[in-house]
Formats: structure tokens, C-alpha cells, sequence
């Protein structure tokens, strides 16, 4: 009878042994995992239990570790040479838009009909419209492509909003935009890239001009949050999920390519920000907060 006790306690040390072993495998394999997932490493995962289920599921792990760093490096790879393809044909296509542009100007001069006039004038339209969205296309796939770190200073958060918002003042009263302006006199200071943001204000201001419905309310509160609200009935839910989507327009916005709010996102988000947009009772209102 003691022996058989004596036996029963052995076995259930080793067993006790052998699952305080098993689980310090797979809190070891769990540590490893999160690790090679956060660096790009070829490193494998190692255990030090000598279990051969334990070991064989570390070796299922590298493997799938192995396919998963192969398909990223293929896709990082293919993402950049898209993004030099890209760059490359959009700065192929400034130069002759530019030249056609150029004539174009030049012919309008011309003594013409009423109606070749009026091709003309259609004909310039879509030339300018394409060289716009080459040169933004162009622009953003720059941007896209860049891995530099971005310089930050620190930056007066009022003066600058209130910049941008002269610059843009004569082109919003000739379109019959009613601006309203209220920024709290609170010093707001963040460190942040400066003409990265002064193009954050230019774009969002732009997108007033295309959506906004005879109005635009700029303000910034004593937090530092940063609002842009404008009436907008030709807008709904809808297109507010999409807003900030490359190549994303409305039908409203006429001669809009899509990309000056989603540079406006990645500009944000690149100086530790948050863009946000809100439509509510026909009225569109975009949010920035920096933290």
C-alpha cells in the first residue's frame, strides 16, 4: 500500500513537472511570437522545453512566421515599386499637359467661329483639369513614397490658422462663402511640422469651396481642437466614410481629384493628430486634435 502511494506521488510530480514545463513553453513560445510579429527579423522562435509536441508546434509557428515574412517582403516590394511607378508616370504625363495647356492658350487668341470658340473653351477645361490632377497625383505619390522622418518644431497653432485663413479669404468672398472665424486667444503651441499642417488649413479650406453650401465656420478652442464646419445638403453618411479615401470625390464637387483630404489625413496622423468628419443636419464638420 505504501509503495503504491509512493508511486502515485512520483507520477504526479513528473506530471505536475512536465505541464509546469509545458506552459512555460508556450508562455516562452507566446513572448517570441509577439516579438518577431512587432520586428522585421528572421529570427525563429526557441524554446527551452525539450517536449517534442512543444517543439513541433514552435517549428509549426516558424514555418507560417517564414511564409508570412516572405508574402510582406513581396508586397512591400511590389507597393514600392507601384508607388515609383506612379510617381514616374504622373511626371511623364506634366510635361506635354503643360505644352497643351500652352497651345491652347495660344489658339484661344486666334480669330475663330462661336462654336470652335466654345470647343475650345471645353477642350482647355478638361486639359486643365488633367494637368491638376497629374501635378496632385504626382504630389501625393511623392508624399506617400517618402520615409524620411518628419522635422517638428514647435509651432503657434493660432497665428498659423490665421494665416492660412488670409491667404484664402479673397478666393472664399469671391465665391460668396459667408466665413466665420472664432479662435480662442489662448497661446495653442504644438510640436508639429509647420508647413505640413499650413497644408492641412489650405486643403481643408479648399474642401469648403467644393462642398460647402454658402458657408464655412473655422474655429479652435481653448484645447486646441480645430473644427471646419460647413452646410453641405449634397452630402450624407454615406460619403463622410469615404471622405478621407484616395481618388474619393462627390459628384457636387466639380473638378475635385480626391486626394487634398486624404494628404490632409496622412499629414495629420504623421504629426501624432486625429482627423475626424461628422455629418449632422446637413453639415459637414471636420475635427483635428493634436496630442
Amino acid at each position: 500500500m505504501v509503495i503504491a502511494l509512493v508511486i502515485c506521488i512520483v507520477i504526479i510530480l513528473i506530471l505536475g513537472m512536465k505541464l509546469y514545463l509545458m506552459k512555460k513553453a508556450a508562455r516562452e513560445i507566446a513572448g517570441e511570437y509577439e516579438k518577431r510579429m512587432q520586428l522585421d527579423s528572421n529570427t525563429l522562435i526557441g524554446i527551452s522545453c525539450h517536449d517534442k509536441d512543444m517543439k513541433r508546434l514552435a517549428n509549426d509557428i516558424n514555418r507560417t512566421l517564414k511564409e508570412v515574412r516572405q508574402a510582406y517582403h513581396r508586397y512591400r516590394e511590389g507597393d514600392r515599386e507601384m508607388k515609383m511607378a506612379v510617381t514616374n508616370i504622373s511626371h511623364d504625363l506634366r510635361t506635354p499637359l503643360t505644352a497643351i495647356c500652352g497651345y491652347l492658350s495660344f489658339i484661344k487668341k486666334l480669330d475663330k467661329s462661336e462654336e470652335l470658340e466654345r470647343y475650345f473653351d471645353i477642350i482647355e477645361d478638361r486639359a486643365l483639369y488633367m494637368k491638376k490632377l497629374t501635378e496632385e497625383l504626382f504630389e501625393y505619390s511623392v508624399i506617400i513614397s517618402s520615409e524620411t522622418n518628419v522635422e517638428k518644431e514647435d509651432v503657434w497653432m493660432n497665428r498659423l490658422l490665421e494665416d492660412c485663413i488670409m491667404e484664402h479669404y479673397a478666393v472664399l468672398v469671391e465665391k460668396g462663402i459667408a466665413l466665420e472665424v472664432d479662435i480662442t486667444e489662448e497661446r495653442i503651441m504644438r510640436r508639429v511640422n509647420g508647413a505640413q499642417l499650413e497644408r492641412v488649413f489650405s486643403n481643408l479650406i479648399s474642401n469648403a469651396l467644393k462642398y460647402s453650401d454658402g458657408d464655412l465656420r473655422i474655429a479652435m478652442t481653448d484645447e486646441g481642437i480645430i473644427t471646419f464646419s460647413n452646410k453641405a445638403e449634397a452630402l450624407d453618411k454615406l460619403h463622410i466614410e469615404k471622405l478621407f479615401d484616395r481618388f474619393y470625390t462627390v459628384e457636387s464637387a466639380r473638378n475635385s481629384t480626391g486626394l487634398g483630404l486624404s494628404i490632409a489625413r496622412k499629414f495629420v496622423e504623421e504629426n501624432d493628430g486625429v482627423i475626424t468628419a461628422e455629418y449632422d443636419d446637413d453639415r459637414l464638420t471636420i475635427t483635428i486634435e493634436f496630442s
